[in-house]
């Protein structure tokens, strides 16, 4: 309704993809936004709402229909398997590649990538839900060539000054790190909060990120039918962005009711001054 689309995002590392989420239309959207869909290696699907999940067996059939061989991660509540088995054994679909499924049960680290990770965390809706975190890892040193030079320093030893070391030369002196480097861009961070009753402590688990998505399905004036339905509003959300100290909120997950959203857009900004509504099709720096 209003051409906006059940939930789904893909956060994009280099070359690595992750799609958050997949409710219907998804393949649609990708196709629209020209998104290499054959990159991504892992899906984590936050709870077991249609709108979260429905496009997900289509996606998988798609992906073998289209010749598929590569191994793919899916990270979501236990019930989930059992569902896409049975739409696969009554249509006799037989993947041409592997899903590695892993079940949400605890909160923690899920993925341990050579550049990031990811971990999951609770959250609080009317059936179990889960929010997933995630965070760059330390990145080396950067070298200061002219620096290199001057200290004569041979290209055999450039990694070891990326990872902090101070080199030796051959008449016994010490040539300090921070000499020759320069610190590494700070490590970036990206949590998405999925469907939740305001819940503070999520502040907590999410504190210091540069970019948090958290749902906003209800503008304030509807606290009490957003707590009802365990859902928040847009001030509610900028309150948790503020907690936790992060750079930047994205707020989306809006009911059908509305069809203009600059009401959520000015109540968030009245807490949480670096507000984004996040729209369809566009991507999101960090």
């Amino acid at each position: 309704m209003h051409d906006r689309h059940p939930t789904a995002q893909v956060v994009t590392l280099d070359e690595h993809m992750f799609l958050v989420d997949c409710g219907e239309g998804t393949q649609i959207q990708m196709n629209r936004y020209k998104i290499r869909r054959s990159r991504i290696e892992y899906i984590f699907i936050s709870h077991l709402h249609g709108d979260h999940y429905f496009g997900l067996a289509g996606l998988l059939n798609s992906y073998g229909l289209n010749g598929r061989t590569e191994d793919l991660w899916l990270f979501a509540p236990a019930q989930l398997q059992e569902i896409l088995e049975l739409q696969f054994r009554v249509s006799d679909t037989i993947l041409p590649y592997k899903i590695h499924f892993r079940a949400l049960e605890n909160e923690g680290l899920l993925v341990d990538e050579k550049k990031l990770t990811v971990s999951c965390f609770k959250v609080t809706h009317r059936i179990p839900t889960w929010g997933f975190l995630f965070r760059e890892k330390e990145k080396p040193k950067k070298l200061v060539p002219e620096k290199l030079r001057e200290y004569s320093i041979p290209a055999s030893f450039y990694h070891h000054l990326k990872e902090g070391s101070n080199y030796t030369m051959r008449d016994g002196t010490v040539i300090m790190n921070e000499w020759v480097t320069q610190p590494a861009n700070p490590r970036r961070s990206y949590a998405y909060c999925a469907d939740t009753i305001f819940d503070e402590s999520i502040s907590e688990k999410i504190f210091g990120s540069d970019l948090v998505y958290h749902e906003a399905t209800y503008l304030d004036d509807l606290k009490e039918r957003a707590a009802s339905r365990f859902h928040s509003t847009s001030r509610q959300a900028a309150t948790i962005a503020l907690k936790a100290h992060a750079k930047k909120l994205l707020i989306g997950h809006f009911s059908s009711k509305y069809e203009a959203l600059d009401d959520f857009l000015t109540e968030a900004s009245s807490v949480f001054q670096n507000v984004e509504l996040a729209m369809e099709g566009v991507t999101y720096t960090i």
